[in-house]
């Protein structure tokens, strides 16, 4: 079990809670202040997202120093492409639990407990964070065994 708590996978997690922020955030704004519809929303949080990432897990959790451009394109396309595959499950799985009424069962507690903070009722927000635990998963597992492999393990 320790080895599973080292230095790089608390950084990812902290990393991984501030890219959730940048996406969730990005993501209120287009749909509360923009009236952006749901997949558009989604789409362009997910690239703020993935763009803040690969930044934090390249210098910070998987210490990727170099800027040779032959690494950094590697790395890039490996990062982008992982993540790419991800964001598909992300942009087709929200608005589909969305139309499933995923969502509803959370609005009936809150309504039911008198709550109404304006975030817990944006649409779509409880299907983007059920994907979002999946899709954090598979990011750490791609960027662990294919973008960033450490050959010193």
């Amino acid at each position: 079990m320790k080895k599973l708590f080292n230095k790089e996978f608390i950084l990812y997690i902290v990393f991984g809670v501030l890219t959730t922020i940048v996406s969730w955030g990005s993501y209120t704004l287009l749909v509360n202040a923009c009236k952006m519809p749901v997949f558009w929303s989604n789409l362009i949080s997910w690239v703020c997202a993935v763009l803040f990432a690969y930044i934090t897990n390249k210098l910070w959790v998987f210490e990727s120093k170099s800027w040779e451009v032959k690494l950094v394109l590697k790395e890039a396309g490996s990062f982008f492409a992982s993540r790419g595959a991800t964001g598909v499950l992300e942009i087709v799985f929200v608005p589909i639990l969305v139309k499933l009424s995923f969502d509803n069962l959370f609005y009936t507690v809150f309504e039911k407990m008198h709550i109404s903070f304006g975030i817990l009722f944006t649409e779509g927000i409880y299907s983007k964070i059920v994907v979002s635990f999946v899709v954090v998963i598979l990011n750490y597992v791609f960027s662990k065994l294919i973008v960033f492999k450490n050959k010193a393990d």
